[in-house]
């Protein structure tokens, strides 16, 4: 109990980091379906309010030293899966 798994992404951008950039994460269950965006990020952190990952899912990043990371708490075997972290900083994407 308590335990959170740090899922990591970083990134490098030639355009300086403003309020317009947007960290969005996607998740895809290994069994397939869907994939479901489940965390988005501009200037604060929107977490997911619906699906597996409601209320377990937090920012951890920092994007001025250019790291979109996230933590999921309490993970279980059937949150495994693919996860795709994508950043975008107008006008680098």
């Amino acid at each position: 109990v308590g335990e959170q798994v740090a899922l990591k992404c970083s990134f490098k951008s030639s355009s300086p980091i403003t309020e317009s950039l947007t960290v969005d994460w996607t998740y895809r269950p290994l069994t397939g379906g869907q994939m479901e965006t489940i965390f988005h990020y501009q200037s604060v952190p929107y977490p997911t309010t619906v699906g597996k990952f409601k209320d377990r899912i937090s920012w951890i990043g920092n994007v001025a030293k250019g790291d979109a990371s996230v933590a999921i708490q309490s993970p279980v075997m059937s949150d495994n899966g693919t996860f795709i972290c994508s950043v975008k900083n107008p006008p680098d994407v």
